[in-house]
């Protein structure tokens, strides 16, 4: 039998797209050879450029997903919590890192290497093409991000984003679809490509405006959802 630790492990990876195909003897085999690694919050998981021979399933925490620009400044590509994959690209393709990983808190994941996983692509042909579709919604979803930071304007993409969070996270209250957990205006601003300035700012005329409350404790209370849709829906 199990312990109850592997059993866990066993079901974070067959939640995700890069191993949810797998049978269970095959998983069982890889996880043998996974290991798990520990990360404070604020510590550097992998660097962009470095080598990609492993990618991450996150088991507790966040993680976030950066890139630094020629300016100096940050922009946050995703933050990654329990049950998802970090470091996937470079792990399949043998390549270079394509961003900054880091510890946005105390995290703990299972590092799989990349040696471990291509043999079962090899005999698993079917796989490795359903594995080309799941990657091409996860470039689609890519485009997109860039589509919105070149077409649409801060209130349109802070909306989105917000609305996601929602449709995501959000637990529906009597004073509207409150998002668990503090948003840091800061870590929105490098998300959507602006300065944490420009957030406060937004944020502040649609407080004004009874459309979302921010609590003393930094969460968000979205209290009229329709109208960041009817923003967001105005540019299609």
């Amino acid at each position: 039998m199990r312990s109850k630790t592997a059993s866990e492990n066993l079901e974070v990876m067959r939640g995700h797209f890069l191993f949810r195909h797998f049978s269970e003897h095959e998983l069982d085999a890889l996880i043998a050879h996974a290991r798990k690694v520990s990360y404070k919050s604020g510590t550097p998981i992998y660097l962009k450029g470095t080598p990609g021979s492993s990618m991450m399933a996150v088991l507790d925490g966040t993680v976030r997903i950066s890139v630094v620009g020629p300016d100096g400044r940050e922009i946050v590509l995703a933050s990654i919590g329990p049950g998802d994959m970090v470091g996937e690209v470079a792990f399949l393709d043998g390549g270079e890192r394509s961003a900054d990983a880091s510890a946005a808190t105390d995290c703990e994941v299972l590092v799989v290497e990349r040696r471990d996983y291509l043999p079962l692509l090899e005999q698993n042909p079917k796989v490795t093409i359903r594995l080309m579709a799941a990657l091409c919604q996860r470039l689609r979803r890519t485009s997109e991000q860039v589509e919105d930071l070149a077409l649409l304007s801060l209130p349109e993409r802070l909306a989105k984003k917000l609305l996601g969070l929602a449709a995501t996270k959000g637990v529906r209250t009597a004073e509207g679809i409150r998002i668990p957990g503090r948003l840091m205006q800061g870590e929105l601003g490098n998300m959507l490509g602006t300065s944490r300035e420009s957030i406060n700012k937004q944020l502040g005329i649609w407080q004004r405006a009874g459309v979302l409350q921010i609590g003393k404790d930094g969460v968000f209370t979205i209290r009229n959802d329709a109208a960041l849709h009817d923003l967001v829906d105005s540019h299609i």
